[in-house]
This record gives structure tokens, sequence and C-alpha cells, in this order.
């Protein structure tokens, strides 16, 4: 492949390019992107002309944003597509039964990618976003994979540093630690503020195979958050989903 004098052949660095850009679906200028990515102004403004051209970016005045093309990648990727037609009635049904924000995220290494958002026309803001990241320690979804995941996978994540998002945010090993073993013993996992400000969470893993494949959770103002009334919801959402994932066995 091509490669230019700042080193990496062009794809590369076009994935480079598109790793600038954030879940919140923020836009950037050029000047933002070759700071941002450290390649020369020329290099950044050739991969920007292509990316437009393919539908992976788009225009907006001097601004640039993700572009409608990547979404439609996405939406192909059979295995996250088919865990999302699989889940939708029982995120539908959940968003029904609490008229709260539901989501459907899977593990992507430390990272939780959210697959699926349901909320009402009044919700409260969340840095989360379908195709978006957040750490795992930091969600609900994440917490409640992470129990249930291999013990190489915790100790790594405890072996830390460990994100924090808010001042909430659980960095100490040890009390992530304690967090997940009630989580491994309840089947729920539990947030308050630490993913954002004035909202907490509750989720539950859904499982394939025996393994924690994905997890659903609903998301409340505190002002309003009542684990004990959201946990049954949630977790009869997640075994629906279980169930229908191995054929409705069981």
């Amino acid at each position: 492949m091509t490669r230019n004098s700042s080193g990496g052949n062009m794809l590369e660095k076009s994935a480079f390019l598109l790793d600038v850009f954030t879940p919140d679906g923020g836009a950037y200028r050029l000047t933002e992107l070759v700071a941002a990515t450290g390649l020369s102004k020329p290099t950044v403004h050739r991969l920007i002309a292509d990316l437009v051209r393919l539908g992976w970016l788009e225009r907006e005045g001097a601004r640039y944003r993700l572009g409608p093309k990547l979404f439609e990648l996405g939406s192909l990727v059979p295995r996250r597509r088919d865990l999302r037609e699989t889940a939708l009635p029982f995120l539908q049904d959940l968003f029904e039964a609490t008229r709260e924000i539901v989501h459907l995220g899977v593990r992507e290494d430390l990272e939780v990618v959210y697959l699926e958002r349901i909320h009402g026309h009044e919700a409260v803001w969340l840095p989360s976003r379908i195709g978006g990241r957040l750490p795992l320690t930091c969600t609900g979804l994440g917490k409640a994979m992470l129990a249930f995941s291999d013990a190489e996978l915790t100790e790594r994540v405890l072996a830390g540093p460990l994100s924090g998002l808010t001042p909430f945010s659980v960095t100490d090993p040890e009390r992530l630690s304690l967090s997940l073993e009630k989580t491994q013993v309840s089947g729920l996992a539990y947030e308050e503020q630490e993913a954002a400000e004035g909202v907490g969470c509750v989720a539950a893993p859904v499982f394939e195979g025996g393994s924690a494949v994905a997890a659903v959770s609903v998301a409340v103002p505190v002002a309003r958050f009542r684990p004990a009334r959201l946990a049954p919801a949630v977790r009869t959402a997640a075994l629906g989903i279980s169930r229908a994932l191995r054929g409705g066995a069981g």
C-alpha cells in the first residue's frame, strides 16, 4: 500500500482519523482534526475529501461529522444486528413498563458499545449513544457483563487504572471488586451518578451459551431512582432476551 512521509498506510490513517470522533456525534474543523491526529494538514485534508466522497464523513459548513455510510455498515454486522433484533421487543416492553431510558450494550475489550437506546420525549441527558462507547467500570451495563466475565478479564480490569467519568465513578479496585461480587449474587448491577451526574442505573446481563454476551439497563434521574422498583422489570427483560437467544428453551 502507498505510504506517505509520516509513516503508516492511508487505510490506517483513515481509521485513526475516524477514531477521533466521539459518541456524542460532535463535529470538528480541519484544524482540530490535524491537532487530534498529529497528521499533517495536507494528509488530513486528503483523507477527509476521500471519506466525504465515500459517505463515511459528511460536511456541515467548515466542520465534519461521521457520515451515514458508517451507520449503514455497522447495521450489517450480523452478530450485533441479530442480537439487537432479538432484544428489541423486550427492550420496548421494558420501556413501556418503566417509561425511562432503556439501553442494550455489548462488551468490546474494556468498553461498553451501545447497540440500542430507547427513550421518551423528556429524557435526561446521558453520554450514551447508539454505536458509542463508555468504560465498562463506569456503567451498569459494563458492571453487569464484567461480573460474569472470565477471571482473566476481571483481573486485568482491577489491575487498573480505573477510568472515571464523574466524581462519583468508582476508581478504587477494592470497591469495584466488592460491587462485582454483589452483582454475581443478585444478578443485577447498580450505578449511581458514575456515568453521568444526576442519573442512576440498574442493569442485568444477557446470557447465551453460558456467557454474558450483552446487558440491558434502565437509567433514571436520581430524584426518582428506586432500584427495588426497577430491578424486577430489568431482570425480566434480560431473562427474556437470554431465552430468545437460545431459541426459547427452558
